[in-house]
């Protein structure tokens, strides 16, 4: 390919405070997929990602996970960068705001711009979204509340450091109006345009000292970096930046940006306060900023609460990584908000992966292994009437793809590209190779139709490989071909003759939707009872740092669970313990009796109430690689769908028995109060099913 120049493009940083569900992985995988075209299409690209892991909401989530706030972010950071090494994420470089290179660059910053006089030290007082990490005024909040998340605001006075905006506004005005593609969709530059800057910006705030979970104002130590100033920052001091004028080759070479891919909620972010930043640093702009839709689950944000949400871990377990990346990238529209439900997700399995695509590749190397050995080789004798449309189409794929990346029309260049290989069924069904199979004299028509269809598929996989890598590759595999370069998409015929795989394999199996429902219930039914248990330990944390009364806790815990007058957590947000018991006696034994006993962990894949007995769940669960069926009298306690999920101590060699007419094979471990409450017996840390319980 000829070089086409530098590309840069940059993600929002992943907030830390919690796991990403699959809206907010859309966001890598959109990006991962423009920088894997782009890179493919002959430019120099840099992506960079990350995580966001300063502020205010960090410290009170480290108080709730009892850690301090550093080992809460190295933990959820983790967790994010292995996501998006699951996903594929093709990026180079993982910044995080507690990176030293990046801290020490805000210090400087926030010096720089306040040495020229753009930040000066007042007071605030005003509405403030701990979630959102951000400040409206009485006239941008929505009945009340926050017009971002719709959670609730509250009153905040404080100390701060605050940034000029007035002094750039008209500025970034004129270069709005002057540079109709920086914020797109234009739909977000007219919301930008009519709700804050025409209205008059106010000055920002800059720095608090409501918290110390942040970096250090180098001159002022009651001072930590404002959020914003430090997360957007990113983008110039992870290529590099310095403010003291010695910024490295790679910002030189990368700055501007040509895209910012960020979430439509944060675009007032990126189009208002970073411009203006960048401005009084005397930097350029971004080329693009790129406020994409959400991602809801059946028309609704997904939320713990609600037990809607999806992660994006769990579908790519069940339905496999390019089937996720396929689904969010075709299903998500240009501007509007797109959706996902495990239904809509297994029809896009079905009809476009495994049957478009999975049974077209499948049926090539079928016929091309059944009619010539799996040698494929144009001989020549096409139909033109017939096959001179079907070239047409595929070589002209490239170009209509390309106009739509240009634009970001994602998920209109899949359809493009999907659109080649429903023209290559259509092809089959208008040559019908197994009638000219009967034909002796029709063998060099056959094989030119063969050749064909080979020819085709390899320009759609090569088309399709910054979008589902894996699957294109596997294609090219099973084709005996390589994929192409995008240059070399335009011509059809550059096959000389190759040979297919003896043995396809299937690219999409179709898929039972009762069974994926069954399954997502599962998942479902165990994130529900993962959260309600991490919420007793975050209310009990809370009420002992003194964050939250123990009223609050309770009440909390009623919203979440339903129940008026709950207490929160049954002493397990308390942090309260119960009286110490005694129990009769059992003989003595030796560690040989002991020994004989293998107690190991257990996960419960599915449990359901025995027909005919009040106290006894029969679960499914797994250790190891074996699955067991147990029978446990706990029903008074447990309901089936609390069961699911959870990580249990099991006594594995207790010789099977029937009970209730079901076989039981084993025993799951309970501790009994004096009221004859039962409670599991789980490991407190996370344990793989069948670790040994020694």
């Amino acid at each position: 390919m000829t070089s086409k120049g530098k590309y840069y493009i940059t993600t929002a940083i992943a907030y830390t405070s919690g796991k990403p569900h699959i809206g907010n992985c859309y966001e890598i995988i959109l990006a991962d997929a423009i920088a894997r075209y782009k890179k493919a299409d002959g430019f120099d690209v840099h992506f960079q990602t990350g995580s966001d892991e300063h502020g205010q909401k960090i410290e009170t989530r480290a108080i709730e996970e009892n850690m301090t706030p550093k080992e809460f972010v190295d933990k959820t950071a983790g967790t994010i960068k292995s996501l998006w090494d699951m996903m594929g994420t093709s990026y180079d470089r993982f910044i995080r705001t507690t990176d030293a290179d990046h801290e020490l660059q805000i210090q400087k910053i926030f010096k720089k711009l306040y040495d020229q006089g753009d930040i000066y030290k007042s007071s605030y007082e005003g509405k403030y979204c701990t979630e959102c990490e951000a400040f409206y005024t009485e006239t941008q909040l929505r009945d009340g509340k926050c017009p971002v998340c719709g959670g609730a605001v509250h009153d905040e006075k404080e100390e701060a450091y605050f940034f000029k905006m007035k002094k750039y506004a008209d500025r970034l005005i004129e270069h709005i109006n002057t540079h109709p593609e920086f914020i797109q969709p234009v739909s977000r530059k007219n919301e930008m345009m009519n709700n804050f800057l025409l209205p008059g910006l106010q000055d920002l705030c800059v720095s608090r000292t409501s918290f110390k979970w942040g970096i250090p104002v180098d001159f002022d130590e009651k001072h930590v970096v404002y959020v914003w100033l430090d997360a957007l920052s990113n983008y110039i001091t992870g290529i590099g930046y310095d403010a003291d004028g010695n910024s490295s080759d790679l910002y030189k070479k990368n700055w501007p940006a040509d895209l910012h891919l960020i979430g439509k909620d944060i675009i007032r972010f990126h189009t208002i306060y970073w411009p203006i930043f960048l401005m009084a640093l005397g930097e350029p702009l971004p080329k693009q900023v790129f406020g994409h839709p959400w991602l809801l689950q059946g028309g609704e944000k997904m939320s713990k609460s609600k037990g809607n949400v999806i992660y994006v871990d769990d579908m790519i377990n069940i339905f496999g990584l390019d089937a996720v990346r396929y689904f969010v990238l075709h299903e998500m529209p240009y501007e509007n908000d797109g959706t996902i439900t495990w239904e809509l997700m297994t029809e896009r399995v079905n009809s476009d992966l495994a049957n478009t695509l999975g049974n077209l590749v499948n049926r090539t190397v079928a016929m091309s292994n059944k009619y010539f050995g799996g040698a494929v080789a144009n001989k020549g004798a096409d139909v033109p009437e017939i096959d001179d449309d079907l070239k047409a189409v595929v070589t002209g794929a490239y170009e209509k793809v390309e106009k739509l990346m240009d634009t970001l029309h994602v998920a209109d260049a899949l359809t493009e590209i999907f659109a080649v290989f429903k023209r290559l069924n259509k092809y089959i069904d208008e040559t019908e190779p197994w009638v000219l199979a009967k034909d002796p004299a029709k063998q060099d028509r056959l094989a030119t139709v063969l050749y064909n269809l080979s020819e085709g598929i390899i320009i759609g996989a090569s088309l399709l490989a910054p979008f589902l890598p894996t699957t294109a590759g596997k294609i090219a595999e099973q084709l005996g071909a390589s994929l192409r370069d995008f240059d070399q998409l335009g011509t059809f015929g550059a096959n000389q003759g190759s040979k297919v795989t003896e043995k396809p394999e299937i690219l999409f199996a179709r898929l039972d939707k009762e069974e994926i429902l069954k399954k997502a219930e599962e998942v479902q039914a165990r994130q529900r009872q993962e959260f309600l248990e991490h919420q007793k330990v975050a209310f009990a944390n809370l009420v002992k740092a003194g964050r939250m009364t123990q009223e609050e806790a309770d009440a909390k815990w009623a919203e979440l669970t339903g129940s008026a007058g709950a207490k929160a957590g049954e002493n397990a947000a308390t942090g309260a313990v119960q009286e110490s018991i005694d129990v009769e006696a059992k003989p003595e034994i030796t560690y040989d009796d002991f020994a004989k006993l293998q107690f190991q962990v257990g996960e419960i894949l599915a449990c359901e109430a025995v027909k005919g007995s009040k106290k006894l769940l029969c679960s499914k669960v797994k250790v190891g690689s074996q699955v067991k069926q147990i029978l446990s009298g706990i029903h008074g306690t447990y309901e089936p769908e609390e069961m699911v999920g959870k990580k249990v101590m099991v006594l594995v060699n207790l010789a099977p028995r029937k009970m209730a007419g079901l076989m039981s094979e084993g025993m799951l471990l309970c501790a009994e109060d004096a009221e004859g409450k039962l409670s599991l017996m789980t490991p407190e840390k996370d344990m793989p099913a069948g670790a040994e319980i020694c």
